[in-house]
């Protein structure tokens, strides 16, 4: 709870708030230092700042600890999705995915086609950064050959890949904005499509226009990678079970640490199937260490060799590090002394969503943290969509549309600065032709506006509120 005795004005409130936006930006995009130093050093000076306030040391524990104990949940998710991704890959769930994506493309609706299979193996690994330094790669150099501009093929690719990490129930930053709101995974995932199903559909119209007029192709190194996956992993049905598992479970709302357990076990009796000669000890050296594909394919190689627990530990201690930073500012009042005033004037559901959406695209400029995009603008505006007869489901899908994909388009953000260096091409060239990521939040202020897909705290129910 927040401490209560604590003298705070709203000015120093906002000056320390922005030491520490400061602190981090000019950390992680001026000294370009990992997240988890400025986030120190950022906890450092909050810690001290409340200690001559007057706080004790039990105190400041207790703020640590409260920010800590809400992401308990989430970080044991997180440690299960680096189980499941080796074992889908292990299992051969992930590469049939490939394969039947792969099988689709065509060469006269190539765009379209690049941003659709992009978001089938986006939503199978749960990752767009896997998917761009990837298959992202060996797509971006067939659009080359067919001479299209490396821009838009760039935006295809980034589109497919955060559509189909947004689809994805292995995502981190799905799971992650469901923890910050408290809603589960299933209904954070129902929640977003009404902004994303519109953005998806309409991109790929987008895309379909701009690619008329280029019909041929060389798809060498689609068919290589095609060749290559059926040679070293067992492609068949049978493989995608655990997907098909994923809803049933959701069928009958069954919680995702129950079901991520039930998937790594059935991937498990898979690969057992599929490799007769499989020891235990393989088996489990997957799960804590990942998988690392040996195929005569570097391309194959760099996507499969992923997975395992210990991956998932940098995401783990960065999720650790910002709650428990987020838990500071809240349990001493920083977050509530700024918000309050504000949320007296935010009395709308569109003034709501906007004022949120603003806050997640100011964290990733100021920033340029994906993660802190989405826990300090929903540790923020928690409360104030509560007042404001909003569900938190509601505030959920505008972390997403607002911070998650956002910082691909920052030039000095974590995404941007990735998929510029992977790809060769700057940030600001293909940002007019990520059009999926420009038109979410576009389709979320649009729900705000006219209530369509907006839940409120009164109903169960989507309803219309004006």
């Amino acid at each position: 709870m927040t401490r209560k005795n604590l003298k705070l004005g709203l000015f120093e409130a906002i000056i320390i708030l922005s030491l520490v936006l400061a602190i981090m930006g000019f950390g992680m995009i001026g000294l370009q230092l990992s997240p988890q130093v400025p986030i120190l050093l950022a906890m450092t000076v909050v810690i001290f700042w409340a200690k001559l306030k007057g706080a004790s040391w039990n105190e400041i524990n207790d703020g640590i600890q409260d920010g800590i104990d809400k992401g308990i949940i989430p970080i044991v998710m997180f440690i299960l999705i680096g189980a499941m991704i080796s074992t889908w890959i292990a299992a051969g769930t992930i590469p049939t995915l490939m394969v039947y994506g792969f099988q689709a493309l065509n060469a006269r609706w190539f765009l379209p086609t690049v941003f659709l299979v992009c978001a089938v193996v986006g939503a199978a690994v749960g990752s767009c950064f896997t998917v761009v330094s990837t298959v992202g790669i060996a797509f971006f150099g067939i659009g080359v050959t067919m001479n299209f501009d490396p821009a838009i093929v760039a935006g295809a690719i980034i589109s497919g890949g955060i559509f189909g990490d947004k689809l994805s129930p292995l995502s981190e930053t799905n799971n992650l904005s469901a923890a910050v709101v408290d809603v589960s995974l299933f209904d954070h995932m129902k929640t977003i499509l009404w902004s994303t199903l519109p953005a998806a559909v309409v991109t790929t119209g987008i895309l379909a226009f701009l690619g008329l007029g280029h019909d041929r192709a060389d798809l060498s190194k689609v068919n290589a990678t095609i060749f290559a996956l059926q040679g070293n992993f067992h492609i068949s049905f049978l493989t995608l079970l655990p997907i098909i598992l994923i809803f049933i479970c959701a069928f009958f709302k069954m919680g995702a640490i129950p079901t991520m357990l039930l998937n790594v076990l059935v991937s498990t009796g898979i690969m057992f199937v599929s490799h007769e000669a499989l020891s235990m000890n393989k088996v489990a050296d997957i799960i804590i260490k990942g998988y690392v594909a040996k195929t005569s394919n570097r391309q194959v190689d760099l996507l499969l060799s992923r997975g395992g627990i210990e991956s998932m530990m940098p995401t783990v201690a960065l999720i650790v590090l910002t709650l428990a930073l987020g838990g500071l500012l809240v349990h001493f009042g920083l977050v509530a002394t700024v918000m309050d005033p504000l949320g007296h004037k935010l009395n709308g559901p569109f003034k709501l969503v906007l004022a949120a959406l603003v806050a997640c695209v100011g964290v990733n400029l100021f920033v340029g943290e994906q993660f802190l995009s989405i826990i300090l603008p929903g540790r923020a505006f928690k409360q104030t969509f509560r007042k404001g007869g909003l569900t938190a489901a509601a505030l959920g899908r505008v972390l997403e549309d607002g911070g998650t994909v956002i910082n691909y388009l920052v030039p000095w953000g974590v995404g941007g600065v990735f998929i510029a260096n992977t790809l060769s091409v700057p940030t600001l060239s293909y940002l007019p032709f990520t059009f999926f990521i420009l038109l979410c939040p576009l389709f979320t202020l649009l729900s705000a506006a006219t209530g369509i897909g907006l839940k409120t705290e009164n109903s169960d129910q989507l309803v219309l509120e004006k």
